[in-house]
């Protein structure tokens, strides 16, 4: 029998705990993705006998199919087959959630880019060159495209909905002030590196294996074999990275598998549907443009005593994830701020353009919105700075409650946050300092603002807050884990092994993550709401401790009784030994060791593991609940200068403290906010959605949209993650989710930029500005300051004294 050795103090094997999780490790796929060896979709071997898809979409918004005819179609050259919504076997809608995206035109069309066919060819130039020869003729109909006419028509993709709180007609009939408003936050392209593609192979049995840049694998399962006419098990969908998602490929990567799968088992030859940019654009969804409006009402000192907000989501043809997207718009239209006694309604139009959907913070950003403006326009009002109204309507204790019924917890953490942030950024003396500026300064002008965020963890369909995981350990002592999440350049495969790591007592290299697939982990969420970290680390932690807990029981029944035997309470895994006993009696077996004899000894060394949110639940028939596990926080300062000849700007600094709990690993936690904050910069900005009069995106290539580049990062930029309060509930080793909540930090920019214009007023009022702001947008503000400057009403929001 094998015997335990003592631990020798001085043999350097102390557990190197900075391979695990909770602390900083590079992404596990960072030199394959800088040497270009990591394999995308269109990176991988070409099957045998590949076919390339192409797909025939409309040009027309809104009408009736009259005409189909594709003859020249199917006798072009490398043509192999042709398919319509005749040739699907199976369903012919996949909308994700409610109907309402048919996976080809039948007779109506509802956009510009709505696909009607597909052409699948023996290259991709043939199958593009022969999309190019459809007679179409569609009869076209009065579009739709103003989101406001729609609601008022009743035109909507989805009932509308209200959550309500206390008597806020009578906090308004009461208020000292009352204050009203509106904006129009626009829309934002994706723009993932890799574009919408998929792989689909024919297996036995009449199956298909999906190759997809996907951030929902089984929905895509699903939706492959209902429109095949087949069982689940029949379809198998992996994803080993993306180029990136964003939302973008949480459910509208599945029409292209859909139609690709057809195609493979119609010939029974690989499939391969690739879009390119342009048609990437015409085709798929944005970020929701909203347009909201609120009348508040509040105190002599600014704080609110309550009011409504309304905000109106231009949804497109369809629901698609309209319904939640709008949900989550009205649960964070308070941000981190108690709108007293208040009534929220959200309405979601249906307009004729792609259905639009999620987009990084899935409508919380363009929710928050609303409350940001308010803050600086009862400040103007009132002749305050914004940051003094913003502390004094914060959550705090007898405040603390929201207009859904969730209790905001961690309380003192909003203030700390906004109040550490204010000091480390210098913001009283720069606020000072950049008044004086503007006085002296007729040309260039200077903003500042300082903004909070607040945001809700968890799916709020209560369902999709599960997770799989599986942990399979080989008899070479290295292991592979398995999980449902997917990765697009986040880190998540990276976090998900250094929690295997941790509870294994292994180094980072001992751990190996495999791709996403249906047939390892089943029924899996998609990889979104900032949950893939939470749920997934959670089920990948339980796989891996009920594992270590078995071989421990192996471990105090087979191995020699040493120095009195081993101690079950004691043992742990560390730097790559069992250890048993404490001090002096310490004992310790090598993994590699542990693991053979565990296999002769027959002990399974597989393990699944599993996660399901607790405490979380939301009742849509009266708009209250705990639709969020918990919050997460974070706060930003940016400082912008402005040509108000030509209405140019930049971001000269920015300055962040953001709130990870005990951060799963500092160094990508840090990288997701600064991008999250220069792609939040960009929505509010550059990025400038455009279409003509025949519904046509016009913005529809790297030409025509602007996404921030490096120029635009600020000379000054300093990002901290706040230390020392870890998560208050029982989330991954007390951290939190990072994905979403610092796209938020961005309105900070808009903010910044509104008080550069409000310093034309001598900080008076704030004027209107709707999003992006782009330069054209900001010299079109600051002629109207100009040219209405005697008149506050042309440019300010109204008010009206009780």
């Amino acid at each position: 029998m094998r015997t335990l050795t003592k631990l020798d103090p001085s043999s350097g094997l102390a557990h190197d705990k900075k391979s695990a999780a909770n602390h900083s490790h590079a992404h596990e796929s960072a030199i394959k993705h800088v040497t270009g060896r990591a394999d995308y979709i269109d990176d991988l071997p070409a099957p045998a006998n590949l076919l390339h898809v192409a797909v025939g979409l409309s040009t027309v918004a809104h009408g009736h199919l009259n005409r189909l005819d594709l003859d020249k179609v199917r006798t072009a050259p490398g043509v192999i087959d042709v398919i319509t919504v005749n040739e699907v076997p199976g369903h012919t809608d996949i909308g994700p959630v409610y109907a309402g995206d048919p996976i080809f035109v039948d007779a109506e069309v509802s956009y510009v880019g709505q696909c009607l066919f597909a052409v699948a060819a023996e290259s991709e130039k043939a199958a593009r060159r022969a999309v190019q020869l459809a007679d179409i003729d569609i009869c076209a109909s009065m579009p739709s495209f103003d989101p406001l006419g729609a609601v008022e028509r009743g035109d909507l993709v989805r009932p509308t909905h209200v959550q309500e709180r206390g008597d806020w007609q009578q906090a308004l009939d009461q208020a000292a002030h009352v204050f009203e408003g509106e904006q129009f936050v626009g829309g934002q392209e994706h723009f993932y590196l890799e574009g919408q593609a998929c792989l689909v192979v024919p297996s036995e049995d009449d199956g298909v294996i999906v190759y997809t840049s996907n951030q929902h694998p089984s929905e895509t399962q699903k939706l492959v074999a209902e429109v095949l006419g087949t069982s689940f098990h029949a379809v198998t969908v992996e994803n080993r990275r993306m180029g990136g998602g964003f939302g973008g490929k949480e459910t509208q990567a599945s029409p292209w598998a859909c139609i690709a799968a057809i195609i493979a088992r119609r010939t029974g030859r690989a499939a391969k549907l690739r879009l390119p940019r342009r048609e990437d654009m015409h085709a798929t969804g944005k970020r929701h443009p909203f347009h909201n409006r609120y009348r508040l009402g509040v105190d002599d000192q600014g704080v609110l005593l309550g009011g409504e907000i309304t905000v109106v989501g231009d949804c497109g043809h369809s629901p698609d994830l309209s319904d939640a997207i709008v949900d989550r718009a009205m649960f964070h239209s308070d941000n981190a701020y108690s709108l007293g006694s208040a009534r929220v309604t959200g309405h979601r139009a249906r307009t004729h353009k792609a259905s639009n959907t999620a987009f990084r913070g899935f409508g919380g950003p363009q929710g928050m919105m609303i409350i940001e403006q308010a803050m600086d326009d009862i400040a103007r009002h009132l002749g305050e700075d914004p940051l003094t109204i913003r502390k004094r309507n914060l959550y705090r204790q007898g405040r603390d409650m929201t207009h859904y019924g969730q209790r905001v917890e961690q309380l003192a953490l909003l203030s700390d946050i906004v109040s550490q942030l204010e000091s480390s950024s210098d913001y009283w003396a720069r606020r000072e300092a950049i008044s004086e500026f503007n006085a002296q300064s007729p040309i260039v002008k200077k903003g500042l603002a300082l903004t909070p965020v607040k945001f809700g963890i968890s799916f709020t369909l209560q369902h999709l807050n599960q997770a799989g995981a599986l942990l399979l350990v080989y008899t070479d002592g290295s292991v592979m884990i398995n999980h449902g999440g997917t990765e697009m350049g986040q880190g998540l495969h990276t976090k998900i092994c250094q929690v295997v790591a941790r509870e294994l007592g292994l180094e980072m290299t001992e751990v190996r993550i495999s791709a996403t697939r249906t047939d390892k982990v089943p029924n899996t969420s998609p990889t979104a709401a900032s949950s893939g970290a939470d749920l997934n680390g959670q089920a990948a932690r339980d796989a891996a401790s009920k594992l270590r807990e078995r071989l421990f029981d192996f471990a105090a029944d087979h191995f020699d009784q040493v120095n009195g035997g081993l101690d079950r309470e004691a043992m742990r895994l560390e730097n790559g030994y069992l250890i048993a006993g404490i001090g002096e009696s310490e004992q310790r077996i090598a993994w590699g060791e542990l693991i053979q004899a565990a296999y002769m000894g027959r002990v399974s060394l597989s393990e699944k593991g599993f996660y399901a949110t607790p405490l979380i639940h939301y009742d849509r028939s009266i708009g209250k609940g705990r639709p969020f596990y918990y919050f997460g926080h974070g706060a930003a300062v940016s400082e912008v200068e402005v040509d108000t000849l030509s209405g140019e700007y930049r971001l000269s600094r920015a300055d962040i403290l953001h709130d990870v709990g005990d951060s799963l690993n500092p160094a990508i936690d840090t990288g997701q906010v600064e991008g999250a904050f220069i792609q939040g910069m960009g929505w509010l900005t550059s990025e400038e959605l455009t279409w003509n009069d025949t519904g046509r995106l016009t913005s529809d290539g790297p030409s025509t949209y602007k996404i921030p580049a490096f120029g635009d990062l600020p000379p000054v930029f300093n990002v901290k993650l706040l230390e020392g309060h870890p998560n208050s509930q029982a989330s991954i080793y007390r951290s939190k989710a990072v994905g979403e909540p610092p796209f938020m930090l961005g309105i900070s920019v808009w903010s910044a930029l509104r008080d550069a214009l409000s310093s034309l007023t001598d900080y008076r009022v704030c004027p209107p500005l709707n999003t992006p702001a782009t330069p054209e947008r900001m010299l079109m503000a600051i002629e109207a300051i100009k040219k209405h400057a005697p008149k506050k009403e042309a440019f300010s929001v109204g008010e009206t004294d009780s």
